[in-house]
């Protein structure tokens, strides 16, 4: 299927405190994007740190989001995992709870094959109704999606698309090439947003939307309009952000970041650690060069 995401998607942070999930940060972060143009949030991918939260956290915040959200951007659930059966019972659950989409990551440590793949996809996706987002992303699972292999699950009627962030753009252009007019292609990389949207991706999954999101949607906009000199602008403003946003493993640095804008965002949780010194200086430096104010 093609149509289901367009423009700008923040892949949310998920606020802690000593007692738990702090919902209400949360809720203020969601005002804060929706509010900025925003077109979709991501709960609980990456960024949001699922693989340290309980269940009952997971559910809990799934909950508030859809209802603090009333339908005025599409939410999107992360519920990948390197069990299938885990996976599908997740993406079941969200679907039950109102979201409006599932974003699945390829499975992580087993180290499936091409065909482990593509059938992990072919039951998230036969498990639900609603559009399912595959997410490639090898540095992190161990496993790379080939073109090959995304231009089968294309086939899939509820495939809404796949958020690449391989980064590697002959990849990604070969898998342009392959699911055109079956799916859609969706940056997962922010230093890559701007050549991704150029070779055909209808939106971006950023995570320095947490910070700049009217600056990616407007990234996104001039690209669709065929504004490459203010789209270049716009990058090249928005990459030392970027930049010091991955100067550590995410989302080590831009939870810093949203604590330094005046949010509640807390600390990661272990195995993550609190950001080191010398990158918190030049996140602080990036996010002041940008025009934002860091509470110091």
């Amino acid at each position: 299927m093609t149509g289901f995401l367009k423009g700008s998607a923040t892949a949310m942070i998920t606020p802690f405190s000593e007692d738990g999930v702090n919902l209400q940060a949360f809720g203020k972060m969601m005002e804060y994007q929706i509010a900025n143009g925003t077109d979709a949030l991501i709960i609980l991918g990456t960024t949001g740190e699922p693989p340290v939260m309980s269940d009952e956290e997971k559910v809990s915040l799934i909950r508030y989001a859809i209802e603090k959200n009333a339908g005025r951007v599409k939410l999107i659930v992360g519920a990948g995992c390197n069990c299938t059966d885990h996976a599908v019972t997740t993406a079941k659950l969200a679907e039950s709870l109102g979201a409006d989409g599932i974003l699945a990551v390829t499975p992580y440590y087993n180290k499936c094959t091409q065909r482990g793949l593509y059938e992990y996809y072919r039951s998230v996706c036969d498990a639900v109704k609603i559009p399912v987002i595959c997410y490639n992303v090898p540095s992190r699972t161990g496993v790379n999606l080939l073109p090959e292999t995304m231009e089968k699950i294309a086939e899939i009627s509820n495939m809404a698309g796949i958020k690449e962030a391989s980064g590697n753009m002959a990849q990604v252009l070969e898998t342009a090439s392959k699911i055109r007019g079956k799916c859609d292609l969706y940056s997962g990389e922010d230093a890559l947003n701007l050549p991704i949207l150029c070779a055909g991706g209808t939106a971006v999954i950023s995570v320095v939307s947490n910070l700049a999101p009217q600056a990616v949607k407007s990234l996104v906009q001039a690209v669709e309009r065929g504004d490459l000199a203010t789209a270049n602008r716009l990058n090249d403003r928005l990459l030392p952000l970027v930049k010091a946003c991955f100067s550590e493993v995410n989302p080590i640095p831009v939870k810093e970041g949203m604590n330094l804008l005046g949010f509640e965002a807390g600390t990661p949780r272990a195995p993550l650690t609190q950001i080191e010194p010398e990158h918190r200086e030049l996140l602080i430096k990036a996010i002041e060069d940008f025009g934002l104010k860091a509470a110091v």
